[in-house]
């Protein structure tokens, strides 16, 4: 078997330029071993994809090595939501939803709000990409989980943060990324008043 790579697909992947994380790397890894594992590519192609795979820096450098195989849902499909606050602003839950491994949060002139507080999420990790701009975010996780937020610009509107280091076992680690903006970034748990209104609407999605 030859171990050229195959051609990356031309089709248009908006997220393509978007880094991957550990556990995207982790996820094609297994891809590739299972492949070679099935016979589809030999130990010398092996070696080469997971050696790039370990190094690849975003979601496009790793769906070159295994686009040409069966499997997951390739990595470049897996494309961010987006949420835009526009003139009269924008929300996500506190329902259930299906989370992705990427959010983008713009907070425009309407703002906008992310609630993880009623999700299954079975990702280890969420990057949260928010954008203060004008009039602000407002993220809420659950108090089992834990932010990570080195990789944000506080801008002019600052970052406060409100969460606890506390995280449970199995619970997603999230990421937040992004700037502050004129109007700032929140994040943090539940208030009271979100509490009560999640204990009195048990069964709401």
């Amino acid at each position: 078997m030859t171990s050229q790579l195959p051609e990356p697909s031309r089709r248009s992947a908006p997220s393509g330029g978007l880094r991957a994380s550990h556990d995207d790397r982790e996820a094609v890894v297994e891809q590739l071993r299972d492949a070679a594992a099935e016979g589809r590519i030999d130990l010398d192609e092996l070696d080469s994809r997971l050696e790039q795979a370990l190094t690849s820096k975003t979601y496009a450098e790793l769906a070159v090595l295994t686009a040409d195989l069966p499997g997951p849902k390739a990595l470049e499909d897996q494309r961010p939501l987006v949420l835009k606050g526009g003139m009269y602003g924008a929300s996500r839950g506190p329902g259930r939803w299906e989370v992705p491994g990427h959010v983008i949060a713009r907070g425009g002139v309407g703002g906008v709000k992310v609630d993880f507080t009623r999700v299954e999420c079975r990702l280890s990790e969420v990057t949260v990409e928010a954008y203060g701009e004008a009039a602000g975010v407002t993220i809420v996780v659950p108090g089992s989980w834990a932010v990570d937020t080195s990789g944000m610009d506080p801008g002019i509107g600052g970052l406060t943060d409100k969460t606890t280091p506390d995280r449970l076992p199995g619970t997603p680690l999230i990421r937040l990324t992004g700037s502050g903006g004129m109007a700032g970034v929140v994040i943090r748990h539940p208030n009271r008043r979100e509490l009560r209104k999640l204990d009195s609407n048990p069964k709401r999605d």
